[in-house]
């Protein structure tokens, strides 16, 4: 196909991919940027759909699948920002000098009311070791360590509660 007839198919179904673009936003410019990507991303295979009867159908299912992408990777975006503006707010310079210590007493003071046992087996789950390489140093069952760590874990968290970022 030369490059004539393939602008006169784009110009042609252009104006029946911006009603289905409307079905997704209503902002121009995103409706515009969902059209150009449905037709970058059609044109990497039009040979294949360029006589097909329903190349509108197949024009369609690109654009949403676009626009879920699209969707998806914004609220990536926005929760990873949300969390960083979350963070930010709770570590400004005054609260991180002042405050840092008294997290890492609180954190000793709960790693310490921990069984020795408990410790030295949380204290290697820390330091990166596997489960199956801590049953081995202990001797003990790989699920016995799992439900120790698992529990261990869940004291520490309900001790540190007030730690936790909403």
């Amino acid at each position: 196909m030369n490059n004539s007839n393939l602008n006169l198919l784009v110009e042609e179904k252009r104006s029946l991919l911006k009603h289905f673009a409307g079905k997704f936003t209503n902002d121009p410019d995103q409706k515009e940027d969902l059209i150009q990507e449905t037709l970058i991303r059609a044109l990497k295979s039009i040979d294949d759909f360029i006589r097909h009867p329903q190349v509108m159908s197949w024009l369609y299912v690109i654009m949403k699948n676009v626009y879920i992408n699209q969707y998806r990777k914004a609220k990536r975006t926005n929760d990873i920002h949300e969390t960083y503006i979350g963070l930010e707010s709770t570590n400004t310079i005054e609260t991180n000098k002042s405050d840092n210590k008294f997290i890492a007493d609180d954190i000793e003071k709960a790693m310490c009311s921990l069984s020795e046992e408990n410790y030295q087996v949380f204290q290697l789950f820390l330091e990166g070791y596997k489960y199956h390489e801590i049953a081995s140093y202990f001797d003990m069952p790989e699920g016995t360590i799992k439900t120790r760590i698992h529990m261990t874990r869940k004291k520490l968290q309900k001790q540190l509660k007030i730690y936790r970022l909403k």
